[in-house]
This record gives structure tokens, C-alpha cells and sequence, in this order.
């Protein structure tokens, strides 16, 4: 794993009540870009020293702006239902 400052960490939750946690490193403590980092976590504002695991990867800012981006337009999808007339009964033989 490889970083700059300025990219993200994006540490995926490991069961369903966990949130995926966000961060922005802020400074790298080797020159070669390896772990560890210096994390500010979006969720709370504090900048903590981060050993990312297998559960965490790396996106530059771009492919971080995508990722939100697609979030937000998920968000506001509206959600799909069994509206139709087959999901009713009505409509079948």
C-alpha cells in the first residue's frame, strides 16, 4: 500500500453495524509513501496515526470524488418498489 498527502483511506466496516470510516491523509511518516499515515477522520475531525489493514484501501482524490458522487446519486435515487401492475396481482392470467 502506497499513499500521498491528499489521498483517502477508506477503512470498510467488518460487520453491518459498523459504518466505513473516511480519511484524508495528512502526512506521511516514510518517503516512499508506506504505511504508517497520518489519518484526519472525517466522521470526527481528529487526526490519528493509521496502520490501514487488509480492509482499507487507497483513493486519490478524483477516484474519492467518484465515490461520493455515486453515493449521493444512490442516495437520492428513488427507491423501487413492486409499484407496477404484476407486482400487484393485476395484469396475470
Amino acid at each position: 500500500m502506497r499513499a500521498h498527502v491528499g489521498d483517502w483511506i477508506v477503512v470498510e466496516s467488518a460487520h453491518l453495524d459498523q459504518p466505513r470510516r473516511e480519511g484524508k491523509v495528512v502526512e506521511l511518516r516514510h518517503p516512499d509513501g508506506s504505511p504508517p499515515y497520518m489519518v484526519q477522520w472525517q466522521h470526527s475531525g481528529e487526526t490519528t496515526l493509521a496502520f490501514p489493514g487488509p480492509d482499507a484501501r487507497v483513493l486519490d482524490h478524483g477516484a474519492h470524488e467518484e465515490l461520493v458522487a455515486r453515493r449521493r446519486k444512490a442516495d437520492q435515487s428513488p427507491a423501487q418498489g413492486n409499484g407496477g401492475p404484476a407486482g400487484r396481482g393485476e395484469g396475470r392470467a
